[in-house]
């Protein structure tokens, strides 16, 4: 069938047959589909929609236009496993749950990406590690999974090739926002990756891509079917992103902030929670564990008897980075010289937080891209970020600390962390949201 007629028919709201589907990202692969036919496409989906079979198969499809990862060859003793946040800010769980999960017995191909917007990726937080190569070749990739048993990377160009050029085709004609094209590329690459199972971390708030706890968790019940109807055994949790997730957001303090998660120090506790509840349910869709309350147990005893620590040690060593990053994480991850503790004008209890605007501050110190081409400062960011509920002011603790180059940018920075906090007026009752709201499954 003629491409046009494929648009043609999702245009009058059609559906979509598994072979006409297949035929359309086939030929965005191989450009005997145009870039204007992308587009039609593109806004006939987001105009349409799709039903829960056409977005299987668009996922499948998309999966199935580049490398399908296969682990067979790799004698691996247990299940491969994965993550996946829809995003947030300081949201480094990524770093912890790897290893935890190799810990534990699983083998962890965690393809991520970089920041998108004012959310930050988790691969440019690896990119702070000097030598850490974080864009393996597959060969390399397997061999460190294999070895280590988990490897935190992004992923290779002929992983789900297809979703990158419907991308890059999505980001200029105004169709970013389809929930389907949201799930196809979300999906499409853990397929590609050959895991076993996947946890999803779907995020809602002030922070999240969706601020509606009711359209997020359309997205999460969403990405839970096609996943399961594709064959990926997978579950969500719903979690809070109305402030930032741990004390920090930045690129080379986030992975401090992991390294001492990792070695149980100043350990946060929404993110501590966060991470646990994520690993257990992994760890039970893994077959690893019966129940949650396992999973949950089996992961403190990683953390606590140093295991996980040590594998993330061997992870960044073998994809080039230094040796023993667990001991020596500040030699390695230098900061920015500037230090400014931000004070609020007035004491207070911290009631809301703007979670969006501190993502936007850290951008503006140089920790984030407003173009794709931007090249990050790893070594900028905030710390000691105020929590929802804490009291904040002169003889209590500042909103944040920042760390930043100039003097015109942290200005800039900090009157967005100003603006994105507010206190409470006196008397007034402030109510803090649970960390994990809602597990979704089919």
């Amino acid at each position: 069938m003629l491409t046009q007629e494929i648009i043609a028919r999702k245009r009058n709201r059609e559906t979509l047959t598994c072979d006409e589907i297949h035929q359309y990202v086939k030929g965005v692969v191989d450009k005997s589909v145009g870039e204007g036919q992308i587009a039609a496409m593109c806004m006939s989906i987001l105009l349409n929609g799709l039903d829960k079979q056409e977005r299987v198969n668009l996922t499948l499809a998309m999966a199935d236009s580049g490398t399908r990862v296969d682990w067979s060859a790799e004698g691996l003793n247990g299940p491969t496993l994965d993550k996946h946040s829809t995003g947030g800010v300081g949201d480094k769980v990524s770093l912890m749950l790897a290893p935890i999960i190799a810990a534990c017995g699983g083998y962890v191909p965690m393809i991520s990406g970089r920041g998108l917007g004012h959310t930050g990726g988790t691969l440019d937080k690896m990119d702070s590690i000097p030598g850490y190569i974080s864009q393996p070749d597959l060969p390399r990739l397997k061999k460190v999974v294999r070895d280590v048993g988990c490897a935190v990377v992004g992923a290779t160009s002929d992983i789900a090739p297809a979703d990158r050029t419907i991308y890059a085709v999505r980001d200029v004609t105004a169709t970013v926002e389809s929930l389907d094209l949201i799930v196809a590329s979300i999906l499409s690459k853990k397929l590609a990756a050959g895991l076993d199972g996947l946890v999803l971390d779907v995020k809602y708030g002030t922070g999240a891509w969706f601020a509606e706890y009711d359209r997020t968790k359309n997205l999460a019940q969403t990405l839970v079917d096609v996943a399961n109807g594709a064959g990926l055994p997978c579950v969500a949790l719903m979690t809070d992103m109305n402030e930032i997730l741990g004390r920090t957001a930045g690129n080379a303090i986030e992975v401090r902030e992991a390294i001492e998660f990792l070695r149980g120090e100043n350990v946060d506790t929404r993110l501590y929670d966060v991470t646990m509840g994520l690993c257990a349910e992994l760890l039970v869709i893994g077959g690893l564990v019966n129940d949650a309350d396992a999973g949950r147990a089996m992961s403190e005893q990683v953390l606590a008897d140093g295991r996980a620590a040590d594998y993330f040690d061997r992870m960044v060593k073998a994809l080039g980075g230094p040796s023993h990053m667990i001991e020596n994480f500040e030699k390695h991850l230098p900061l920015a010289p500037h230090i400014v503790e931000i004070w609020p004008e007035h004491a207070g209890i911290v009631k809301a937080v703007d979670t969006r605007k501190t993502g936007i501050a850290v951008i503006e110190l140089g920790g984030g891209r407003r173009l794709a081409s931007d090249k990050i400062d790893h070594s900028v960011g905030l710390a000691s970020v105020a929590a929802i509920g804490e009291h904040v002011g002169q003889g209590e603790r500042p909103l944040c600390v920042m760390m930043g180059r100039d003097a015109d940018s942290m200005k800039r920075a900090e009157k967005l962390i100003r603006e994105a906090y507010m206190l409470a007026e006196p008397g007034e009752r402030v109510i803090k949201g649970p960390s994990i709201s809602e597990r979704v499954t089919t």
